[in-house]
């Protein structure tokens, strides 16, 4: 079977979305998974474990001259790409329009299908045309968490039962990390590395620049390194802001998508704002508070949390929200929480046993 996922942007959606992937190799161990992705997310995408071939796009870029020379030219390569291969099955898990003309222009085996959804769900957009060229629209729970969104279309379109537990399946090489994130414990005789991410597309998602340099003076009492990674020269001078004070602090260079997942990955945790690199701590299994001043979590925080069943181990992934923004004092007891539930399932052997550490 040959599946296409259509999964274009932004960089939390594509992380959300690795997890379907992951239930359709549980449920079709021999299915070929192909991906279509906004180029600058494809090195992530690469990661993703049971991804066959990625197929980049540059539609962001190419609204912006749509007919010039240039753009008629990479768009006659991209549907060269796209046209490869006939599908078994092609499925939109984005729900707009752009997706769905990606959809419309893959190719289908004699009996292939292009699936998409029937509706909108609560907090997510949707474009009618996603549904108009879908072959079979599926109709998903209007409150959807977003991670279970793509996980139900996915397991509705190809016929299987959707597992209760879940995995990213997002690979990491932690050897090719940043050189200053490696055995931080053994070099310094520090507790571990914290990456701290203050950085968001948002401003109303932001967290106070005093909140961020009080933790990272509590992380530094505790014994942590402060790992400060950033995406833009912006994002850099809040960075050596938030530093300043700070007897131990990493200001991390600007890394591209792959090797900061790779720098991640040497972590012991992160404390995060809703944003992209807060989604690949979650995907990478990593200790986890994700900061918020709206109460959206349900629809894009950690799902660890909602998924510890009665008399479990605690979870090591939380979403924290209050307004306008949460304290540092809860942010600091959710961080004790899930450092020691990290240390714990790790040092239990029928956790490890079971697998259970790779949800």
């Amino acid at each position: 079977m040959k599946i296409l996922i259509v999964k274009l942007s932004s960089l939390g959606d594509v992380v959300h979305a690795m997890a379907a992937v992951q239930d359709i190799r549980l449920a079709y161990p021999d299915a070929r998974i192909d991906w279509v992705v906004e180029r600058g997310f494809a090195p992530l995408v690469l990661r993703c474990k049971g991804v066959h071939r990625v197929i980049p796009c540059e539609l962001r870029r190419w609204r912006k001259a749509m007919f010039s020379p240039e753009t008629r030219q990479a768009w006659k390569l991209f549907k060269a790409d796209l046209q490869q291969d006939d599908y078994d099955a092609v499925i939109d898990l984005q729900g707009l329009s752009k997706s769905a003309l990606v959809s419309r222009l893959a190719r289908l085996t004699p009996s292939g299908k292009r699936y998409g959804m029937a509706n909108q769900t609560e907090g997510s957009s949707f474009e009618a045309p996603a549904r108009w060229v879908a072959d079979v629209a599926l109709t998903l729970p209007a409150r959807s968490h977003a991670v279970t969104r793509s996980r139900q279309l996915c397991a509705q379109a190809l016929g299987y039962t959707l597992p209760f537990y879940l995995s990213f399946g997002l690979l990491a090489q932690k050897d090719k990390g940043l050189p200053a994130t490696k055995q931080v414990a053994l070099r310094t005789g520090l507790q571990g590395l914290v990456a701290l991410v203050h950085g968001t597309s948002r401003a109303d998602k932001t967290w106070p620049l005093a909140h961020w340099r009080e933790l990272g003076a509590r992380l530094n009492a505790a014994g942590y390194m402060v790992a400060l990674p950033h995406g833009s020269a912006a994002e850099e001078a809040v960075c050596h802001q938030m530093a300043e004070g700070l007897t131990h602090a990493q200001v991390w260079p600007r890394l591209a998508l792959d090797a900061l997942t790779d720098s991640l990955a040497n972590c012991d945790g992160l404390i995060g704002v809703d944003s992209g690199l807060s989604h690949i701590a979650v995907a990478l299994d990593l200790a986890h508070v994700q900061i918020y001043n709206f109460d959206t979590a349900w629809r894009t925080g950690p799902l660890a949390e909602q998924q510890t069943t009665a008399g479990g181990p605690p979870p090591r992934q939380v979403s924290v929200f209050a307004q306008p923004t949460p304290s540092v004092d809860r942010i600091w007891q959710a961080w004790q929480a899930v450092s020691a539930a990290a240390q714990a399932r790790v040092a239990t052997p029928t956790y490890r046993a079971s697998g259970l550490a790779s949800l």
